[in-house]
């Protein structure tokens, strides 16, 4: 569970700065105020990442870069009809990063990464998918249903199809995982389990 927690705690560190944004544009309709509050906590993360001297991982550098240029196209059109259209873009973006293999072992525990590193690409391109199928139900939805109707499906959609995927990720990862552990021989087991951690 502690694993499940740590990696929810990432993945919701990463998009922080665009839910800021998009939170603050449905709640106040505000699109200078959006985009100054989403832009500051994005700068402010990468900046505090490198006053720690931390790697910066693609998908922080990501996050930051959707959240100026999407908040800088907003300001620019203050057309509420981009506001609509531009999740697709996003979900394109972030679903072209995630084909990359690997992306996902930020989010894997070390003994995770040593025994089902080949689920690993499995389930980053399952989140690929998404991204890409996510792209176009908003497209869909912004083009045959009202303003309303997509404010509240869209993020019900967005939670609840990476909330399952998610979960299915973690629950077939860690029961593949654990078979193929017991699979092994108790030295193999015993000496990967105490280099893992």
């Amino acid at each position: 569970m502690r694993n499940l927690l740590n990696a929810g705690k990432l993945l919701l560190l990463d998009l922080a700065s665009t839910i800021l944004f998009l939170g603050v544009f449905l709640l106040t309709n505000n699109i200078p105020l959006s985009v100054a509050l989403g832009i500051a906590l994005g700068v402010g993360q990468i900046s505090l990442q490198l006053a720690r001297k931390k790697p910066i991982d693609t998908m922080e550098w990501l996050s930051l870069f959707l959240v100026v240029a999407s908040g800088s196209a907003a300001l620019l059109t203050n057309d509420p009809r981009f506001v609509l259209f531009k999740p697709s873009l996003i979900y394109m973006i972030v679903g072209v990063v995630m084909l990359k293999p690997g992306w996902i072992n930020r989010y894997l525990p070390p003994l995770a990464k040593a025994v089902v590193p080949d689920i690993a690409v499995i389930v980053g391109f399952l989140w690929a998918g998404l991204m890409f199928v996510s792209a176009a139900v908003n497209v869909f939805v912004a083009f045959n249903f009202s303003v309303v109707t997509w404010a509240w499906f869209m993020p019900l959609f967005g939670i609840v199809s990476k909330f399952v995927l998610f979960l299915i990720s973690f629950a077939a990862m860690r029961g593949i995982g654990r078979r193929r552990l017991r699979a092994m021989p108790n030295d193999a087991r015993d000496a990967l389990m105490a280099s893992a951690g």
